[in-house]
């Protein structure tokens, strides 16, 4: 499975209804709701706001909406598109200006699933790994090291510097053990690694 790294969107045209789709990187039913809500106020004129979504490690929940559409015109055919991505903890919602040209049932399916496609051709992302957050406290002596092979194995961190350096992050759980060999040789054993 794979996650989205950050959020895009596009817009196609179809018999002069606009459709803009918006994907997001969402891990809760929460996180959609307050996008949907979100969309609304930003496209008060607009016709319809759809949006499917699936979530979990092996993406397996999933939610969806035709917004007064009609039934499994919008945010069915959306949902299938994105359960044939291998992409979870993902949201896309479709906002549609109607264009003055009624689709068809046949035609408003097409036009979602095309959105749907259209934004997720151009969504960045990245393989789902577990990953654990970890922080470990080091002297400025060993500083240059430790960041370098903090970047080497790809963490994310935080750093804090007082009288010595505080570094909070996260990294692939996979790596676990290589980070606290590699950080009790680099310090000498003075500095050990806390995952959480």
């Amino acid at each position: 499975m794979k996650v989205p790294v950050e959020a895009c969107n596009t817009a196609i045209e179809v018999k002069k209804s606009k459709f803009i789709a918006y994907a997001y990187p969402v891990a809760t039913a929460q996180e959609l709701k307050d996008l949907v809500n979100a969309m609304r106020k930003e496209h008060p004129q607009a016709n319809h706001v759809v949006h499917a979504a699936v979530f979990g490690e092996q993406g397996t929940q999933f939610s969806m909406s035709d917004d007064r559409e009609p039934k499994n015109t919008a945010g069915r055919p959306s949902l299938e598109v994105l359960k044939g991505s291998s992409i979870t903890n993902i949201a896309v919602l479709i906002v549609r200006y109607f264009g003055g040209t009624l689709l068809g049932t046949g035609g408003l399916v097409k036009a979602y699933q095309d959105a749907v496609r259209a934004v997720l051709d151009i969504l960045r992302t990245e393989e789902l790994v577990e990953k654990t957050t970890f922080s470990l406290v080091i002297g400025y002596e060993v500083y240059d090291q430790v960041k370098l092979l903090l970047t080497t194995l790809k963490a994310q961190i935080q750093e804090d510097f007082g009288t010595s350096i505080t570094i909070n992050g996260t990294i692939e759980s996979q790596k676990r053990l290589q980070l606290t060999d590699q950080i009790i040789e680099l310090t000498r054993g003075t500095s050990t690694v806390s995952f959480h």
